[in-house]
């Protein structure tokens, strides 16, 4: 007879064995993971829009499943189509230029120019030029004696699924008697959405689709769009046949195609210059595609082919790469962070994924006039790598090559070698005036991070010689930008500059801890580089790397700064990001002080202001509990019940009114989940190292690489 504790004991055994990875027998189950988090809408929610898309375009929809409801969103998550070609810039009839923007600082005796001046017109025409465009607004229209817009109020019975497996929105809705169900779902490689509409009353709906147009929006904010400005673009029809139109775009310098193809009897309405409408006649079943392009491009695929080759992307997507199964964990946060998990990877799939760096919004709306900020792409695509998905990351990098004359050129300007990134920038590569951004640093060694991940990921020659050039050219930067401190035999970095964590001042801040933690890591990587690739140690950069200020400390805590050095006396200093916590945690650091940092981790946990934190911190945060073998705490930044935390019904990170949306957020969990469950270098020799070992946490994984 089998006693209760063998029982006990053999159910226990079988619960660790399925935590392990690796064992062909007990493989995770990736589409019950998947669809076990398929977001689902029964009511009209404004932050729960559901988007499809391929990282080079994406389409947000509302509860019909197009964008029929556009007012009822605009103080929540926008409705607006967005690819990564899609700008446009008004003229510059002013003729603004970048130097009536620069203010000049001293550098260690130097006057060096920084483009900081934004209280006049030219800094504002430099700051909102170019804009990312609201491609085009695709919704369902009333059609009786005028043509006019549905309002909420015509519409219930809502069923809305974003079947995340497939990549496709599924709608059932009542519009008016009606009952209508509508498919959405966006080309895996074309910048392409189809639509499949049906209702056994689609004849007597008396319904259309209108395509309307707007002009583009210089406001900071998540407007994308400007509908006031009718006279100052044009939309034509350039091609027309039985059951296709072709509109051509004009706003300024600008042009681009919308290829507008359809299944049924419809009748085209030139509703108004900018409003298109396709009137369904006699048809149950109603299906179109519409498919965008910088200019006129032959037909692409059809509905069918668009919907069978999103399933079969999804459908790959998700069975590829790293995975992550929590549910079997007895700690009841664990559902809710395995929800977490599986979305951020949809999301940031569809809108980080791209050709270039990633806004903070995506391809979602409009956040400071769409351009994309360079310290963040870390946060937005490190992870592709660390989740077996390396292509999604190294699809941006060659942005970079692209921008290196200009990067090479500001470095110059300013008295450095080598190539300075950008902060706030768009394709050009220009930097956007800013009273803060061009003041930082931390941007820098991203290249060189993201290099030595492919690396890592494929340890060839080839990857060494193809990105060897941004390696470089980042590395001689930094350590020219580091200055020389003769009375105190070291390098230093700043003044002027400002830190990630952005409450100090440029002419003021000295040796941040977190960007020296970095500047070592850069250094020292590009150094392994030339090793590699047999051409030997740069002298330079070693004495720097040798004499590098060392990291600020008081009390036996690590600082925020050298001129910060009562960052745990003074609430002013405990704002914004925690990144002196970053400098073990997202970085190595052979340096560090394990039981300081440890130290200054229950510290910063216990004291931080963290109504006033970004939603990567908290990721920020639980990298380094895992280092330094807090991963309680780890899970308790992860899943800290503050705003900046809430991750929505459809997965995006919520800030605030302003920014409902956050995929810096879900990039850097990612990363953190990825480093507590496979991870780091020098990591424990245990399963999940990054997780809790109480009996609360089942974890089990595959396809996912160490952290540095």
């Amino acid at each position: 007879m089998i006693g209760k504790w063998h029982i006990f004991i053999i159910l226990f055994s079988l619960s660790l064995g399925c935590c392990r990875p690796g064992d062909s027998n007990h493989r995770i189950d990736r589409k019950a993971l998947v669809q076990r988090h398929t977001p689902r809408l029964s009511e009209f929610d404004p932050l729960c829009p559901f988007t499809v898309g391929n990282g080079e375009f994406a389409f947000t929809v509302d509860v019909t499943g197009l964008q029929t409801l556009p007012n009822r969103y605009e103080r929540g998550i926008p409705l607006v189509t967005q690819s990564q070609w899609g700008w446009h810039a008004v003229p510059n009839d002013n003729n603004c230029r970048p130097e009536q923007t620069w203010e000049y600082y001293d550098t260690y005796g130097r006057r060096v120019p920084y483009a900081s001046i934004t209280n006049s017109d030219a800094a504002q025409y430099l700051r909102a030029n170019p804009h990312r465009l609201h491609l085009g607004r695709i919704g369902l229209k009333n059609i009786g004696a005028e043509i006019t817009d549905f309002q909420l109020s015509d519409i219930g019975n809502i069923e809305q699924v974003m079947d995340i497996w497939q990549g496709v929105i599924k709608s059932s809705f009542a519009l008016k008697e009606y009952e209508i169900h509508v498919e959405t779902c966006a080309h895996p490689s074309a910048d392409q959405i189809a639509f499949r509409i049906e209702s056994p009353d689609l004849a007597r709906a008396s319904i259309g689709i209108g395509v309307e147009f707007p002009y583009g929006s210089l406001e900071w904010g998540k407007t994308a769009y400007d509908w006031n400005s009718p006279a100052r673009h044009k939309s034509t029809i350039i091609d027309r046949g039985e059951n296709h139109l072709i509109f051509e775009r004009q706003l300024d310098t600008t042009r681009y195609c919308i290829d507008l193809r359809w299944r049924g009897a419809a009748r085209p309405i030139e509703a108004d210059p900018h409003c298109f409408v396709l009137a369904i006649e006699n048809e149950r079943r109603f299906e179109f595609t519409l498919h965008f392009s910088p200019q006129k491009e032959k037909p692409g695929d059809d509905v069918g082919e668009t919907f069978e080759k999103s399933k079969q992307h999804w459908s790959n997507f998700w069975r590829s790469g790293g995975a992550v199964q929590l549910f079997k964990s007895a700690d009841p946060r664990a559902l809710e962070l395995e929800r977490r998990i599986v979305l951020s990877q949809y999301l940031t799939a569809i809108q980080c994924s791209g050709s270039l760096p990633p806004q903070e919004t995506g391809l979602t709306f409009n956040s400071w006039y769409g351009k994309y900020h360079l310290e963040m792409h870390w946060w937005h695509a490190a992870h592709f790598v660390l989740w077996g998905r390396p292509e999604l990351l190294e699809k941006s990098l060659p942005w970079y090559e692209s921008i290196l004359p200009m990067a090479r050129k500001k470095a110059e300007l300013q008295g450095y070698q080598g190539v300075r990134w950008p902060k706030m920038t768009a394709p050009d590569g220009r930097d956007s005036p800013s009273g803060v951004g061009v003041f930082l640093i931390w941007q820098q060694p991203h290249p060189i991070y993201f290099a030595e991940l492919l690396y890592r990921h494929d340890r060839t020659e080839k990857v060494l010689k193809r990105y060897q050039d941004i390696v470089f050219q980042s590395a001689a930067f930094m350590a020219s930008y580091a200055q020389w401190d003769e009375d105190e035999n070291r390098y230093v970095l700043g003044p002027p500059l400002i830190p990630a964590q952005e409450i100090y001042s440029p002419a003021q801040t000295r040796n941040p801890a977190f960007e020296l933690s970095y500047w070592a890591f850069g250094l020292k990587i590009a150094q392994q580089w030339r090793e590699r690739l047999g051409l030997g140690r740069d002298r330079t950069w070693d004495r720097v790397i040798d004499h590098l200020a060392d990291l600020p400390e008081n009390g036996g805590l690590y600082q925020n700064a050298e001129t910060a050095l009562n960052t745990f006396e003074d609430d002013f200093h405990r704002n914004d990001h925690p990144t002196l916590l970053g400098a073990y945690g997202m970085l190595p650091n052979d340096g560090i002080d394990i039981g300081k940092m440890r130290r200054t981790l229950v510290e910063v946990m216990r004291s931080w202001n963290w109504q006033r934190t970004w939603g990567w911190d908290y990721p920020l945060v639980a990298m380094t509990a895992a280092r330094v073998n807090r991963p309680g705490l780890a899970i308790e930044a992860l899943l800290m019940e503050v705003q900046k935390n809430t991750y929505l019904n459809n997965g995006h990170n919520y800030q605030s009114d302003r920014l409902p949306i956050y995929l810096p957020g879900n990039g850097g969990l990612l990363t953190a989940v990825a480093m507590m469950a496979a991870g780091w270098d020098g990591a424990p020799d245990v399963h999940a190292p990054g997780f809790p070992k109480d009996g609360g946490w089942c974890v089990e994984y595959e396809g996912l690489e160490r952290l540095p």
